[in-house]
């Protein structure tokens, strides 16, 4: 391994972000489902895992959708069973959306391939490895983020 393992780490990286997408498209096209979708069922399910109320608001948000596409997403999700939408009861004008079993079934059959391979690879690395790895990955993704606003909103100068 090279002194400075900083390069390489950026490679694979860039690499595993690379085959994530193609393994997205790969199930996309295999289950017609849009990338849309399924970055949508995947905001709702971190979502669910955080005790946060969806809403169309949120998902728009989330996704950088306009208006009338985060309706056509919401509709397409609702028609193919995979979310239900529900008035607020502290207001009836606000829709909540949850996620189905059917929608949880059709993301275990779509990501278990991924998640088996993935484990399996982990199972390599003694728990103190898969702790420093999981460190790693909340600050890299913690690193995309800020990347991703500076992009946005560019910070002053």
């Amino acid at each position: 391994m090279a002194e400075n393992p900083g390069p390489e780490l950026m490679a694979l990286l860039q690499q595993f972000t690379v085959e994530t997408d193609r393994y997205v498209d790969a199930v996309s096209a295999r289950d017609s489902l849009y990338r849309t979708d399924l970055n949508a069922l995947g905001v709702m399910m971190g979502a669910a895992r955080a005790g946060a109320t969806v809403t169309p608001g949120m998902l728009r948000s989330e996704l950088h959708l306009s208006s009338p596409a985060t309706t056509a997403l919401v509709d397409r999700l609702n028609n193919a069973g995979h979310v239900k939408r529900t008035r607020s009861d502290v207001d009836r004008r606000q829709v909540h959306l949850e996620m189905t079993d059917k929608a949880m079934e059709t993301g275990g059959k779509l990501f278990a391939p991924l998640a088996q391979h993935i484990s399996g690879a982990l199972k390599n690395f003694s728990t103190e490895e898969q702790q420093l790895l999981a460190t790693m990955m909340r600050q890299i993704t913690a690193a995309t983020i800020a990347a991703r606003d500076d992009v946005v909103q560019p910070p002053p100068k």
